[in-house]
């Protein structure tokens, strides 16, 4: 899987974006052809190379002529019909829907009003819409299968709009944030743009997932700050999956005064009603006394009867839990074949795109019975089954 990263260290802008995926090696030619389908004139765009902090970076700029047309106010339903009917790329003009429908909807909610009559002002201007399309085609050239953001610095002062002084981060840049992490009161002016902060809504998730580099790309804002190089790193990587990630419950008790033969029967029982996991571990307790560990790990919701079952089963007279997270690999079972007959393997997919392989025990076992064999050679054999297919 391809993914994109945003590093977004110095904050986020329409431009930036555009500015890095250029680096990234997107062709500035398929992006003239995207934004030539719209019906918009009196602009044009440039890339050039520059240098910040000495970090090689791509600037992107629309340069606009100055006529009555350029920033003036449009509506999001006007926007959307624009998209809609320019006849842009199906997935890039998806992407650039998916933005402006975000930035709708976070000015909806600052204003108190449907989507549909949001006006956009600045974000409505020729440049705001340029950007967009731009960043929306740069993803589609690039293949990005996901998108990912750091936290964002929220910056601090106040901006000017066309509804006067607001704070910095802006109300809209805010709203389109909900469930990003931000670094309050990082940096200098304003670092998070609406138009930045609606592509990273629309298109990335928080948090940095475990991936394989290929490319790096820094798109340069237009500022100079002082703490910081004003760039927008991206990070193109491959990732052969995502592990999953849930919570659990650990359920433990001490005990000291059981038959060791009562073990096998809590332990089937526990299995049989849905534990994760049960296993025993010798600890030395109190007065010097030799006992087992019974840990069972479960799923929250089954927490009382395990629990339950612990208690009725086994000599223990409580119990104690914690909350864990856990977090799996992929995997399937497939059937391969051996000299020994069909043999089912636990394949695990790692994020580095190698397979865990597994014998399922019971399975050869049972073969090993069978064909009068050893154990180990139909485990040999099974794996070696498994690593060809």
């Amino acid at each position: 899987m391809r993914i994109l990263y945003f590093d977004a260290f110095s904050g986020i802008s329409g431009d930036m974006t555009v500015g890095a995926l250029l680096a990234l090696g997107v062709p500035i030619r398929r992006v003239r052809e995207e934004l030539g389908r719209l019906p918009l004139r009196g602009y044009e765009i440039a890339a050039e190379s520059v240098k910040v902090n000495g970090i090689a970076a791509q600037h992107f700029a629309v340069r606009i002529e100055h006529h009555e047309h350029a920033h003036h106010h449009r509506p999001y339903r006007e926007i959307r019909s624009m998209l809609e009917r320019a006849g842009l790329t199906e997935l890039i003009a998806r992407n650039a829907l998916a933005i402006f429908a975000a930035l709708a909807t976070a000015e909806a909610r600052v204003h108190d009003i449907a989507p549909d009559d949001v006006e956009f002002h600045e974000v409505g201007s020729v440049d705001a819409i340029v950007d967009v399309v731009a960043a929306a085609a740069g993803f589609v050239e690039l293949g990005v299968e996901a998108a990912y953001v750091s936290p964002l610095p929220s910056g601090s002062g106040t901006v000017s709009s066309q509804h006067g002084i607001l704070p910095v981060p802006a109300p809209a840049t805010v709203e389109l944030l909900r469930g990003f992490p931000m670094r309050t009161g990082d940096g200098d002016g304003e670092l998070v743009t609406p138009t930045g902060a609606a592509i990273v809504a629309a298109l990335a998730k928080p948090g940095a997932p475990a991936m394989r580099v290929t490319n790096v790309g820094y798109g340069a804002g237009t500022r100079r700050l002082n703490d910081r190089p004003n760039v927008l790193r991206l990070v193109v990587g491959e990732i052969a999956s995502l592990p999953n990630a849930d919570e659990l419950v650990v359920i433990e008790t001490n005990i000291d005064d059981a038959n060791p033969e009562l073990y096998d029967h809590v332990i089937e029982r526990l299995l049989d009603a849905g534990a994760r996991d049960v296993y025993l571990t010798p600890v030395l307790m109190k007065k010097n006394r030799p006992g087992v560990l019974l840990s069972v790990l479960g799923a929250a919701p089954d927490r009382e009867r395990l629990a339950a079952i612990m208690l009725s089963e086994s000599t223990a007279i409580g119990v104690r839990y914690h909350a864990v997270h856990r977090t799996t690999l992929p995997r399937e079972v497939r059937e391969v074949m051996t000299e020994f007959g069909a043999v089912k393997v636990k394949f695990a997919l790692a994020p580095d795109g190698r397979h865990n392989i597994a014998p399922e025990h019971d399975d050869c076992r049972r073969i090993a019975r069978e064909r009068q064999v050893p154990l180990k050679s139909v485990y040999q054999a099974a794996i070696a089954a498994a690593l060809r297919k």
